[in-house]
């Protein structure tokens, strides 16, 4: 099923949105206030004693990905958006099937979330055959809306997903960035493994047979091939990409 142009509803949608301010130091207000139209501050801590749990709105009842939450406890709670997996982060979910019968669902969900949380994220379970225009169409509203896109294949997927937010609420955002390599060797099997096909292991026995870079690069191709696992292939590929101009004259 094809996705009729909305463009103009999202834009209307934008315009009528109230987003979310850059984050500040949260205030303790509750959903109730912001769904009935209070002008006080966006983001939403939520109570203590509830802090551990992934809050479900209970209109999600019945939804398989729940099935997928094992790790971490969760409970209904009279919430706006369907998941709330963070004192400032809340989820929206939708599949892509229902989205193609109810385009202007996620309009009406949006307008009730109004500017509630500093993290909004929108997660599509891809259901369909051809999904590229309904994504596109979700795409372009989660641009609009300050939404972060996540897509899952299943509903095990997507409950993983939900898990994975309310696990990482309070960890550091180092955890998930790249880590500088320790070593320089380690460095250079990386630098090695970027040429295709050469993996981890044809990388270290390189090492250890020329142990230094200068000395893979100043090789014959017939002697690179002579180490144990490489192949005339590879010894190929790493001779003549030793041997190309780094830069394009």
């Amino acid at each position: 099923m094809s996705i009729p142009n909305d463009s103009l509803d999202d834009d209307d949608l934008l315009a009528n949105l109230d987003l979310p301010s850059p984050p500040k130091k949260p205030s303790l207000v509750s959903e109730t206030s912001e769904a009935t139209g209070s002008t006080s501050t966006a983001t939403v801590v939520r109570s203590v004693n509830k802090g551990n749990c992934v809050l479900v709105n209970p209109k999600q009842r019945g939804n398989p990905l729940l099935k997928s939450i094992q790790n971490i406890p969760w409970e209904y709670d009279d919430i706006v958006p369907d998941y709330v997996v963070g004192a400032t982060s809340c989820i929206l979910y939708i599949s892509l099937r229902y989205h193609n019968l109810n385009p202007d669902y996620i309009h009406g969900r949006l307008k009730q979330l109004g500017k509630m949380y500093e993290l909004r994220v929108l997660l599509v379970q891809v259901d369909i055959q051809e999904p590229h225009n309904a994504l596109k169409h979700l795409t372009r509203i989660c641009l609009l809306a300050d939404l972060t896109l996540m897509l899952a294949w299943n509903a095990e997927e997507a409950g993983k997903i939900v898990e994975t937010y309310k696990m990482f609420e309070n960890k550091p955002p180092d955890l998930i960035m790249e880590r500088a390599e320790q070593y320089p060797y380690q460095k250079l099997v990386s630098a090695l493994t970027n040429i295709k096909p050469v993996n981890k292991t044809d990388a270290m026995t390189l090492i250890q047979n020329y142990g230094t870079l200068a000395n893979m690069i100043n090789s014959s191709e017939e002697k690179l091939s002579l180490c144990s696992g490489l192949g005339p292939r590879k010894a190929k590929k790493l001779h003549k990409t030793f041997n190309e101009n780094f830069l394009k004259s």
